[in-house]
């Protein structure tokens, strides 16, 4: 077998980034954003291999030309790219250090998130266009960008448009609009999902004499937005972890929403099969996954998730959890007709331009938080205490994006009590004016936000606690419905 094309580099220097949801909307403008961030960041010889999944091989191929094509670009029209190369910089020198595969991956079908989680761990990644001829094997993964999910929204509640834009405004409605309607919660089948041709009742009648339970219902949203990213994190552990801790750790970076409230999550109807929007439910429980993962009450818990993985023993090292969200953004999610779409194109637009920080509109500019989360120094996100926020996408008004702290109810910006003054003091050392004018905390809030209390910090981590317990019963439970695992050992 040849050697990859980026085995000419150290193994420092080949940077491993997987990406769910690539195809379209912020998980595409992911693609292309960091590969622009990778070549003007990171030395001249450096490569990134980056392996976007998506459900299909069609959809496979035409996200990987997509981003071949942006790169391409890049490499000939970037003055930054140039500036830094010097005089000798040819465009291919550029293009031969990006290199891009292809993973396929369904989140609502728990077979086949194993099956490609095997793929990566055990088995060769391809290039499903065949510039690269042959299968490579992934030696790790520096970065894994779980983006991929759908919003299970129906459309929009027009009284409730016109009332909320009456009550609070055009930025305000735009930022944090309580007028979409949710879908029906949809659940998986589960005949499918366990790989039978019988009967679901048959399935689960035969697996509740051999484990003597049937395994747990799954909705859909539920599952595209958190379950099956839970379970892939967990099963791509051996390529997160590391062995000292003298190398750097990996990254597993969570899309989440500007919206995700507290009320948006209920422990009665964890999954939204009932009684809450879904979307914002599954963001919730993002959230609080990934800010309580080391607090004392929940770590018990979610060293669990760690401990059962192979690479526990040999590799103790785990990788960080962090949480971003890309503003807001008009992309395919939501379903509006050409007319509607282009109105709320315009609308955030404008939201923009009376200064709200929280409108990027375009994939790619509300990609930056989650780029910056993949891209900074491992010492640049520590300085920061980057694990303890959620980092949003936020925009100047003419169209400059900027990492900036996100504001959670029970969290706040970073989990602990703060005084009225330093909401007002800006979050960055930043000297330019219009990036200061967003970068305060302050700027972007939510019209009835609250100020955070020691009780509701200590709800917070209980809640986190519950998310962590409820995901591991149910990631357990899958395992031996589908054989992963016998009586809690690896089948």
């Amino acid at each position: 077998m040849a050697p990859p094309p980026w085995a000419v580099a150290p193994s420092h220097e080949q940077y491993f980034v997987l990406l769910t949801g690539a195809n379209s909307g912020v998980g595409l403008g992911i693609g292309q954003r960091i590969i622009d961030e990778f070549l003007t960041s990171r030395s001249l010889t450096s490569h990134l291999i980056l392996i976007p999944t998506t459900r299909s091989l069609t959809k496979s191929r035409d996200t990987a030309r997509a981003l071949r094509s942006h790169l391409e670009e890049t490499a000939r029209t970037s003055s930054k790219l140039r500036a830094r190369a010097g005089p000798d910089y040819t465009p291919q020198s550029a293009v031969d250090r990006v290199h891009v595969l292809g993973l396929q991956l369904d989140l609502c079908d728990l077979s086949s998130v194993y099956e490609a989680a095997h793929q990566l761990v055990d088995g060769e990644i391809r290039d499903p266009t065949g510039v690269i001829p042959e299968g490579v094997r992934i030696p790790r993964l520096d970065v894994a960008l779980l983006n991929a999910g759908i919003g299970g929204w129906s459309g929009l509640d027009w009284p409730g448009v016109a009332r909320q834009l009456w009550q609070v405004g055009i930025v305000q409605s735009a930022t944090f609009p309580s007028f979409k309607k949710a879908l029906p919660a949809a659940v998986l089948d589960q005949r499918k999902l366990l790989g039978s041709s019988s009967s679901t009742s048959s399935s689960s009648t035969d697996l509740k004499k051999k484990t003597g339970s049937e395994p747990p219902e799954l909705a859909e949203v539920f599952c595209a937005n958190v379950f099956g990213h839970y379970v892939l994190a967990h099963e791509l552990l051996p390529l997160l972890s590391r062995a000292s801790p003298d190398e750097v750790p990996g990254r597993v970076i969570w899309t989440s929403t500007i919206d995700a409230g507290r009320e948006h999550l209920r422990f009665d109807d964890f999954q939204a099969a009932r009684f809450t929007a879904p979307y914002e439910s599954s963001k919730r429980i993002t959230d609080l996954l990934c800010l309580t993962v080391n607090l004392p009450s929940v770590a018990p818990v979610s060293a669990q998730f760690f401990a059962t993985s192979p690479s526990a023993n040999n590799k103790p090292i785990k990788p960080r959890f962090y949480v971003s969200q890309p503003g807001v953004v008009c992309s395919p999610l939501f379903p509006l007709n050409w007319f509607l779409f282009c109105a709320y194109w315009y609308a955030m637009l404008l939201a923009r331009w009376l200064g709200s920080p929280w409108h990027p509109v375009t994939g790619y500019l509300g990609a930056c938080a989650s780029v910056w989360l993949a891209l900074a120094d491992q010492e640049t996100l520590d300085s920061v205490h980057a694990e303890r926020s959620k980092w949003g996408s936020s925009c100047t008004r003419s169209g400059r994006a900027v990492p900036k702290r996100t504001e959670i109810e029970g969290w706040a910006w970073e989990g602990k009590v703060e005084s009225r003054k330093a909401l007002e003091k800006d979050d960055t050392e930043n000297e330019d004016r219009e990036i200061r004018s967003v970068m305060r905390k302050s700027s972007g809030r939510k019209w009835d936000a609250e100020d955070l209390t020691v009780e509701q910090l200590a709800e917070f981590e209980e809640d986190g606690r519950r998310c962590w317990a409820e995901l591991e019963r149910l990631r357990t439970a899958w395992e031996v419905a589908l054989g992963k695992k016998d009586n809690g050992k690896a089948a």
